[in-house]
């Protein structure tokens, strides 16, 4: 496999004679421990030296055994774990300038200039106030003797770079902090396990979050579960909002609901700023790459930074901004601004709560559009599949179209299998694998006639495509029948929805994530399967065709030693070079290996290949293991990412169609046939973007069912550096420190309602 060129600098000298301490301050978080072990990982592949500080701020203070060097070894076997096995506590000592005097002692004695804090904001500000103070903690501490003015030179100044963890995700500048993703995950396995029982006895539920002073976590649950209401501390409802909501359960009731749900976040205030509690709602009702980058490349001028998530960006933000912007969220608060609270808590937040506002408490328009909007499911079928139509259809009847959804895919337009799909059809649809519609991968071009017919007879006006390879190709291939067929000169949007994530014009495909889920989890537990067993090595085959989105992303989740991908060629030579490497490996106190291999990656080496040279070449150091993951990586229900995802997709794609529709209506009909009227629907970096079919046909490898340049590629070289290869890292893209404060609002494409 080739090596990634650098760009004057060698990244594997970037830590020569420099020393980096790495804690974990405040609530655990589930993630705390991926985050340490690729701090570790990449500062030891930089040549620094590296050092777990144990139980938090409090063995910053204390020093002695509780700051200790880490190794490579030290950190196997803890992606999987929750919490922090480097321990955290909260430590008063530290709040004080004599505690702060003597961590600085104990980092000046060992050389440490670079501390890496994992925490709440609590945390984070305290480890700027040390870095503020540095200066003039070592003159005190040379004064008194404690340390020499030779050991105060070669420290003169503090880096620090913060990675926040919180499960509250009530920090801001970044779209998700570390430990939000499983506090979700838990909740929703709670909704979904309840909800049964609730609908089964025709109950209302309410379920309270955490979240002092976020609402993140009950507002995406709310999206995620399809809600019927949700109370969050920075938008009060309105007063009188007992008889509304009444009123909204009596409703839902009346039209055949058997099942109410209602999220309530514990910080839940009124207007006038009184708590809102489960009591009262039943009785009115009766529910760690860039750190170590940043801390390298950070001069005595650097501000403090905190590495932060903007969709797949990581970007990094200064530290005390963050805070400050955190801090001016409960003010806002608490002075009654809520509409600003809502903004100040970032773009992600604020986009879940419109969507949020626009399929909750809302009455369908008794006026019509006479606009027929179909919805269909192409190719293989994925988790969250279903909670995108379900979005789009809510969306659609708000908008006045009459919503028509179409079984079986192209086949279904074709054959008739056409119905209309109503608001409490798609009520439970949320959390529900797979596909309702039905799916096939039956390509349009040999049925163009007889869905051309079928568009005409129900008066089709706008079509959602949902789907893999298969809806982006059929599209195309609808696109170019509208030469021949008048019918087809409609809008069209396709929405990104497959396991393999290999569509063009999104970084991310509906349904990828609870693939990756799944495959992870199905790593871990294999791995555990073999904790006492030494020497063994696990092959593993994904899906994905001949994109390897899936092996390579599951391989840095689950610290595989290698991925096989087609992407990235490989021939003999590289798998004889890997099998030297698991031999060293085993050499370690670490003696297990975990290789990836993605099904399509090459039509020689196979799984089985792999697997018997392996076994031939490890024979009397390690043994193996096979094991072909197949179709489950299709099935289960959707994460809480794939579910607000999905939603967010749907709704965004009737709203544009929506606007699309008005364009296109000409001499009292629909007329549609330039480019831009047949887009995907992708996420793009930060944001949502719609591109033209006929843009995205020339960025597109066809044969191979792929897009020609994939995004996630370049984190290839951080698995084989956190795997130890031995390999050059491209430096020459550096993350620029942006703002969060004074800044221009970014620029987004509006549509109007």
């Amino acid at each position: 496999m080739a090596n990634i060129s650098t760009a004057g600098v060698d990244p594997t000298k970037m830590g020569v004679g420099r020393a980096i301490a790495v804690l974990t301050s405040g609530g655990d978080a589930q993630g705390m421990n991926a985050a340490v072990r690729a701090t570790v990982r990449v500062g030891l592949y930089t040549g620094a030296k590296v050092f777990f500080v144990h139980e938090g701020y409090q063995g910053l203070v204390d020093g002695g055994d509780h700051i200790r060097p880490a190794t490579w070894e030290s950190v196997s076997m803890m992606l999987q774990l929750g919490g922090t096995v480097i321990g955290s506590a909260r430590c008063k000592d530290f709040q004080t300038r004599e505690g702060r005097l003597k961590a600085a002692s104990n980092l000046v004695k060992l050389g440490v200039t670079n501390l890496c804090v994992i925490g709440g904001d609590g945390s984070l500000t305290g480890a700027n106030i040390f870095r503020t103070e540095w200066s003039d903690l070592l003159k005190d501490l040379i004064s008194k003797g404690k340390i020499t003015k030779e050991e105060a030179k070669t420290s003169s100044h503090l880096n620090i770079v913060g990675m926040v963890g919180s499960i509250d995700n009530d920090f801001c500048g970044t779209d998700m902090t570390i430990g939000t993703d499983s506090a979700l995950h838990r909740i929703i396995e709670v909704v979904d396990s309840i909800t049964t029982t609730a609908q089964s006895h025709q109950r209302a539920f309410i379920l309270e979050v955490m979240g002092r002073h976020c609402g993140y976590l009950a507002l995406v649950t709310a999206l995620a579960c399809g809600a019927d209401w949700v109370f969050i501390p920075e938008m009060p409802p309105d007063d009188g909002w007992e008889d509304h909501l009444c009123r909204r359960l009596t409703e839902t009731r009346k039209a055949g609901s058997r099942l109410n749900v209602i999220i309530v976040a514990e910080g839940a205030i009124n207007k006038a700023g009184k708590p809102i509690t489960c009591d009262q709602l039943k009785d009115g009702s009766r529910m760690g790459v860039e750190a170590v980058m940043a801390l390298l490349e950070a001069t005595p001028e650097t501000p403090a930074c905190v590495v932060s998530l903007s969709g797949n960006q990581a970007v990094r933000l200064p530290l005390m901004e963050c805070v400050q912007v955190t801090k001016d969220v409960t003010v806002a608060m608490n002075e009654g601004r809520f509409d600003d609270a809502v903004k100040l808590r970032g773009r992600s937040f604020e986009n879940n709560w419109n969507t949020y506002k626009l399929l909750a408490h809302v009455r369908p328009p008794e006026t019509k559009s006479n606009i027929n909007v179909a919805i269909l499911n192409v190719g293989a079928p994925c988790a969250g599949m279903n909670a995108a139509v379900r979005a789009a259809v809510r969306i659609g009847i708000i908008q006045g179209h009459n919503m028509l959804a179409v079984h079986d895919g192209f086949e279904g337009l074709a054959l008739e299998k056409i119905e209309p799909i109503t608001w409490n059809i798609v009520g439970e649809w949320t959390g529900k694998g797979g596909s309702e519609l039905g799916t096939k991968r039956v390509l349009p071009g040999k049925y163009m006639e007889e869905i051309s017919l079928n568009i005409a007879k129900y008066n089709i006006h706008a079509l959602v495509i949902i789907g893999g390879f298969e809806a982006f190709s059929g599209a195309l291939e609808m696109v170019q029948g509208r030469g021949k067929y008048e019918e087809l000169c409609i809008p069209m949007v396709i929405i990104p929805a497959t396991v393999s994530n290999n569509l063009p014009g999104s970084d991310f495909s509906i349904g990828a994530d609870t693939a990756l889920n799944t495959i992870t989890s199905t790593c871990d537990r294999i791995k555990q399967s073999a904790a006492g067993t030494k020497r063994r090595v696990f092959i593993i085959e994904t899906m994905g065709g001949y994109c390897g989105y899936l092996a390579t992303m599951a391989g840095l989740s689950a610290g595989a030693d290698a991925a096989y991908i087609y992407e990235e060629k490989f021939g003999i030579r590289d798998l004889e070079r890997n099998v030297e490497h698991l031999t060293e490996k085993m050499k370690t106190t670490v003696k297990r290996g975990l290789i990836l291999r993605n099904e399509n990656c090459s039509s020689n080496y196979t799984t089985d290949f792999i697997f018997n040279l392996y076994s031939e070449e490890g024979k009397g150091v390690f043994d193996c293991r096979k094991n072909v993951l197949g179709h489950m990586q299709q099935g289960g229900t959707p994460t809480p990412f794939d579910r607000n995802f999905a939603t967010k997709m749907g709704a965004k794609a009737v709203l544009w169609l929506t606007e699309k529709l008005k364009e296109c209506y000409r001499h009292g009909r629909i007329f549609a046939n330039t480019p831009d009227s047949a887009c995907v629907l992708g996420m793009r970096k930060r944001g949502l973007v719609l591109q033209p079919l006929a843009e995205l046909k020339e960025e597109t490898d066809f044969e191979h069912r792929i897009p020609k340049n994939q995004w996630w590629l370049k984190l290839r070289p951080i698995m084989k550096i956190l795997a130890k290869y031995k390999i050059s890292l491209d430096t020459s893209e550096h993350t620029l420190m942006e703002h969060v404060i004074s800044k221009k609002p970014p620029v987004h494409m509006t549509l109007t309602k």
